[in-house]
């Protein structure tokens, strides 16, 4: 079930706002009226939060929980494109398109809370304190950047380098022993190989001792023949 209500403390989403880099030191009053109509969304595992197509009228901020993003192909496979977690925005992006719409599927992975801020009081916010505006435009192109690199990546890469790397980025935020945030299709969707390709390479590494698990759990054992595999993925800058 999801369901909505009036937040019960404004401070709170104040506070996660304001620790967002595009959000810190703004005037105080610009911030009261981003988060005067905030409402608490809350949601069990598996609701959508928003559907592709739906008018996008709110963006959300994670009070608690993670958010898939995700599309369906055209043969009823879901690709995960991001995870989103506690303290960051989703949809922002969606309140200045010319059309609209939420690009977009947002399903909640767990249970989760989420405060929804109004797409009227963000665009009333840049119209009046283009600071912000900027910093909108830079983050978002920032984003941009990296999605332009990971597509790049993608068409020029090995199943096994993007593995890799996937596994890499991973280990970035959860050290050696790894806990798959989506299922091993969901993976192979979003790294664009075949579902057998990924449980080859997954027990080809074991084997050869370069990693050891099952399933969402898996140990990095050999960081050093990994990073070689994903070195080409990083750029300079």
């Amino acid at each position: 079930m999801t369901n909505v209500k009036f937040a019960p403390d404004r401070g709170e989403c104040l506070r996660l706002l304001g620790a967002l880099p595009q959000f810190a030191d703004l005037p105080d009053a610009l911030m009261a009226g981003l988060c005067e109509s905030a409402t608490l969304l809350r949601a069990e595992a598996g609701r959508l939060l928003f559907r592709e197509g739906d008018p996008a009228e709110h963006f959300l901020l994670v009070r608690r929980g993670c958010v898939e993003m995700l599309r369906f192909t055209c043969d009823g496979e879901e690709r995960v494109f991001h995870l989103f977690r506690e303290g960051q925005l989703i949809a922002e992006a969606a309140m200045f398109m010319p059309h609209g719409r939420y690009p977009m599927n947002a399903r909640s992975q767990g249970s989760g809370e989420f405060f929804r801020l109004s797409r009227n009081a963000l665009r009333k916010a840049c119209e009046n304190h283009p600071p912000l505006a900027m910093r909108m435009l830079e983050n978002l192109s920032l984003r941009l950047y990296r999605q332009v690199n990971e597509v790049d990546w993608l068409t020029a890469s090995s199943a096994s380098q993007r593995l890799a790397a996937y596994l890499l980025g991973l280990h970035r935020r959860q050290g050696e022993r790894l806990n798959l945030p989506i299922s091993q299709r969901q993976l192979a969707t979003h790294l664009g190989i075949r579902p057998e390709s990924l449980s080859r390479l997954l027990s080809d590494w074991q084997q050869a001792g370069r990693i050891q698990g099952r399933l969402r759990q898996w140990l990095l054992c050999d960081l050093t023949y990994l990073q070689d595999l994903a070195s080409p993925a990083v750029r300079s800058f």
